[in-house]
């Protein structure tokens, strides 16, 4: 298992399209993926490679997370989607 934190910094925070791209990105990747909110204790392990359960964390900007995963790819799957999170998705 393979883990890293970040923190969301798009504006709008993790609404459709980048969520989309998100779990686009996760789906890409052979190992289980999740996310997690780091600001609520009792935020759950989410599959990052559903939409619905993405969109459903409601992580807005300055959300500090947690992506991880286990398996085969696990540390370049971590490592592109912490990748495409601090890019801020191509949003000023």
């Amino acid at each position: 298992m393979y883990s890293k934190q970040t923190v969301l910094k798009n504006l709008t925070g993790l609404h459709a399209r980048p969520a989309s791209e998100f779990v686009a990105c996760a789906k890409s990747f052979e190992s289980k993926v999740t996310i997690r909110r780091l600001d609520m204790d009792d935020a759950p392990e989410t599959n990052a490679k559903s939409i619905i359960k993405v969109l459903a964390q409601g992580i807005s900007v300055n959300t500090p997370i947690e992506i991880c995963a286990d398996g085969p790819d696990e540390q370049e799957a971590v490592d592109k989607l912490v990748e495409l999170v601090d890019s801020k998705f191509g949003e000023d």
